[in-house]
């Protein structure tokens, strides 16, 4: 029986890692397709962000209440699935609580093993509540940076099934360690002890005790393959998921550019351009740079940079940009966390229809799921970038598509190119000449 388990099991792993390489290798596809940029500068400085920002989640922190669950769920995570080595370990070898065999002294268990497990199991409860109080946010309180025109459908479900799955996986731990308990006390063999288990014992022990030694230890090995197997989807079912940050955070953050937030960078082609009608020496771009485009913006994902579309993966769909953007406050349309997710779903589908041999429209771009109102409503205040947890810029997408439009299309708002024609002729957006451009100060001197 043990064996067959074994068999089941390296089965079951290999399975899993096979589809999370196809997976990974798609998205890393995705990323890909965009242009080629160099951020590996100041590397100190990046990897303090990576701590701060990715390890000590410290912008979640400007609203208290939901950074702490956040974090009860963050450590429990991280702390608890670290009993999935002991899992992977059991299924591969066919013991039973190889880690507790490991530490098991002559008095008959080990106490450290005892309080870890203690732990776990806090951490699990942590990770309960803090997952119900979040469903009550999200689904009766309905606050409203949960809402707007792209969290429908598929968003909404994706926030709460990852939720509900959470606390079965956890309620799956403390089953599992109550019938382990049971089966222990009652001496039946491959069953180590592990100590006395507070919670387990407490709020799931007395509805199980009555059962016999058979149903327990269906129970037990229920738990234990429903936990690995839920581990092991989970895993596969994330990359999926707006909670592929999990992962992605870390290299967003470490990548995210240092400078100021404010500071729009220039376009290197016009400023060579620029700097040879003047005379001036220009740079030459770096082979492999990205910075030579024939395209004047960003029209599709391959005019983005490969950043661009990591953000977009990134992409928690918290609602924390849009709900600091002064455009949506006002009612514009303009969404921050629409267009991260807009960005996601065409480096998508441009690999879909790449992997299916459908190849490419022309007709179609990212201007099908972004339209020129929301771009245009953007004020570039750079709010959304300072609200986002883990270092994604909306802006740079919504500032590329716009310089697309305005310089390829030639289709800016008529108030646009009024500002336009105005700094070209008078060097200034108001339309009067630059030799009056001081009269207001004589006329207060007066």
């Amino acid at each position: 029986m043990h064996f067959i388990q074994q068999i089941a099991f390296i089965l079951v792993i290999s399975a899993t890692a096979f589809i999370l390489y196809k997976r990974i290798n798609f998205i890393r596809e995705a990323i890909r397709l965009g242009r080629p940029l160099k951020l590996n500068d100041h590397p100190h400085k990046r990897w303090q962000r990576v701590l701060l920002l990715a390890f000590g989640q410290k912008k979640m922190f400007r609203k208290i209440i939901p950074a702490v669950f956040h974090l009860i769920i963050y450590l429990g995570f991280i702390i608890i699935n670290i009993e999935v080595l002991e899992f992977i370990i059991d299924g591969i070898t066919g013991n039973h609580r190889a880690f507790a065999l490991a530490l098991n002294p002559d008095s008959g268990y080990s106490m450290a093993y005892a309080v870890i497990m203690n732990l776990f199991e806090w951490l699990a409860l942590g990770v309960i509540i803090a997952c119900v109080i979040f469903l009550f946010r999200r689904n009766v309180l309905k606050i409203k940076r949960f809402r707007g025109m792209e969290m429908k459908s598929w968003p909404v479900l994706d926030a709460n099934m990852i939720l509900i799955f959470e606390i079965v996986l956890m309620m799956a731990i403390l089953t599992m360690n109550a019938a382990d308990q049971l089966l222990q006390l009652r001496g039946v063999e491959n069953y180590t002890r592990t100590g006395g288990l507070f919670l387990s014992r407490t709020m799931i022990t007395p509805f199980i005790n009555g059962l016999s030694v058979q149903a327990l230890i269906m129970l037990e090995r229920l738990a234990w393959w429903f936990h690995i197997l839920g581990i092991l989807g989970f895993a596969i079912y994330v990359t999926y998921s707006k909670h592929l940050h999990i992962i992605l955070a870390f290299p967003n953050t470490y990548y995210a550019s240092l400078e100021s937030p404010a500071q729009i960078p220039n376009m290197e082609i016009v400023s060579r351009e620029v700097s040879m009608m003047l005379g001036l020496q220009a740079d030459k771009p770096e082979e492999g740079s990205g910075e030579v485009n024939e395209r004047l913006g960003a029209k599709d994902i391959p005019d983005l940079h490969w950043k661009n579309i990591m953000d977009a993966f990134t992409c928690t769909e918290c609602g924390r940009c849009t709900a600091v953007c002064p455009a949506n406050i006002t009612g514009k349309k303009l969404s921050p966390r629409k267009i991260m997710m807009d960005t996601r779903d065409r480096a998508e589908s441009l690999i879909r229809n790449r992997k299916n041999n459908h190849g490419s429209d022309e007709n179609e771009s990212l201007f099908d799921l972004i339209s020129r109102e929301e771009i245009f409503a953007c004020t570039t205040c750079s709010a959304c970038i300072d609200a986002c947890p883990v270092g994604i810029d909306p802006l740079s997408i919504i500032i590329q598509m716009r310089r697309f439009t305005t310089m390829e299309e030639s289709t800016a708002p008529a108030a646009w190119n009024m500002m336009f024609n105005n700094m070209e002729n008078n060097f200034a957006p108001w339309k009067f000449p630059a030799a009056d451009r001081f009269k207001w100060s004589r006329e207060i001197r007066k």
